[in-house]
């Protein structure tokens, strides 16, 4: 049995929660936007379940990479509230054991 290896590595899956691959992400940072804020607004990275758990020291790699900034000086993203989970009876008004 041979080993089942991905031929093409521009078709991994880097967030599987939204099913973006490392070339869609490498694509958008080729057209300018080296931000990882940008890059959740326009592909969604990170806003799965995870939450980016997965996909973004991934994506805050390739940023890294291609603006020549170390690691640790690419900027995340901004959290916003709600940062717990939320029932969705709270939201619309019911009782919170409902």
């Amino acid at each position: 049995m041979s080993d089942c290896k991905c031929k093409d590595k521009d078709l991994n899956i880097v967030c599987r929660c939204e099913d973006i691959t490392i070339e869609e992400v490498r694509a958008y940072i080729d057209n300018g936007v080296t931000d990882l804020e940008q890059l959740k607004r326009m592909l969604r990275v990170g806003m799965g379940p995870c939450q980016g758990r997965t996909c973004t020291p991934i994506i805050i790699r390739e940023l890294s990479v291609a603006t020549g900034k170390p690691v640790g000086e690419v900027p995340l993203t901004t959290f916003r509230p709600p940062t717990s989970p939320v029932k969705l009876g709270v939201l619309a008004g019911g009782e919170e054991d409902d």
